[in-house]
Order: C-alpha cells, then structure tokens, then sequence
C-alpha cells in the first residue's frame, strides 16, 4: 500500500505542475488548446488529489504518523512540489 501512495503523490505532484503549466503558459500562448486540455487534466489531477488524501488517511494508523507528520502530509498536496517533499522525507525510508 505504501508503494502505491508513493507512486499517487509523484503523480499527483506531476499533475499539479501540469494543470499549472496549462493555465499560465498554454491559455497565453494558444487558448483553443488550454479549452481542450483543461477538463482531461483537471479531471486526473482530481483523482488523483482523492486517491492522495484517502490513502494517506488509510497509511495514518499503520505508518504511526503522529498528528503534525499526518498534516504536514496533508498539507503538501496543496502546494507545488509538495508531494515530492513528502515522497523524499517521509516514504523514501519506508519502501
């Protein structure tokens, strides 16, 4: 279970950085092609968003994350490059 939360918050930290690069560089420089983008990759990175919280909800007990590890966890799927940091310091050890 631990290798496939690893797995979902490289990709998800993946899919963050793209639906950014979709909203700042591709709608200025070809706005047809950020209409067509956007709902396939703000869809995925939804999913994927979902599958990070919920698997990290189901790691908590079993991983023994105390409270302030737990909401850093949390915490970093809200933030660019986030779910890298978490990937490195927290499950890098654990696989």
């Amino acid at each position: 279970m631990l290798k496939i939360f690893k797995v979902t918050a490289i990709l998800e930290g993946i899919s963050y950085l793209v639906l950014f690069a979709n909203m700042l560089i591709i709608k200025t420089n070809n706005p047809e092609l950020y209409h067509t983008l956007l709902r396939p990759l703000g869809m995925a990175h939804g999913v994927l968003f979902i599958a990070y919280i919920l698997l990290a909800i189901i790691l908590k007990k079993p991983q023994n994350w105390d409270l302030k590890t737990f909401g850093i966890i949390l915490i970093a799927s809200l933030i660019p490059f986030g779910t890298f940091y978490i990937e490195k310091k927290y499950l890098a050890h654990n696989a």
